[in-house]
């Protein structure tokens, strides 16, 4: 599954500098990597969906790892968006930090899908540092 993962990930929709250092904001800033996506039927639709999911309950994984979904109508396939803080931004009310945000967004009808992808992302994320530790590694060797 991190196959399908890689398959999924898009350059153009990855932020590795997030400038925004509140939780809303940064869920824009992201989730706007989304907004032209030819599989993004109705982006403001889809937005809406995602911030009344993330009210709902928090979507930090913790270990500074969030994963803000919508399971949608306005998507076509499955979507995601990357965004880095290196600071990190305050998402919760327990004060979880998170860093590192994946912002997915699933057809209603493929709830299969939309688990598959989740379930291959936490095993991904297992051990979030090493995963961060890659990322600044690729960057320093892209000279990004």
């Amino acid at each position: 599954m991190a196959g399908r993962i890689t398959s999924l990930l898009d350059p153009a929709r990855i932020n590795l500098h997030l400038q925004s250092t509140r939780r809303t904001a940064a869920l824009n800033e992201i989730a706007r990597l989304l907004e032209n996506h030819p599989e993004v039927a109705d982006y403001g639709g889809f937005y809406e969906e995602l911030l009344a999911r993330d009210r709902l309950d928090t979507t930090s994984l913790g270990n500074g790892i969030a994963l803000p979904h919508a399971r949608t109508e306005h998507v076509r396939k499955i979507v995601i968006a990357v965004g880095r803080s290196d600071p990190g931004i305050a998402f919760d009310d327990k004060g979880e930090v998170v860093r590192l945000f994946f912002v997915l967004g699933t057809p209603k009808s493929k709830p299969g899908d939309y688990l598959a992808v989740v379930s291959a992302l936490c095993k991904v994320l297992k051990d979030p540092e090493a995963f961060i530790a890659a990322i600044a590694d690729a960057e320093a060797r892209l000279g990004l």
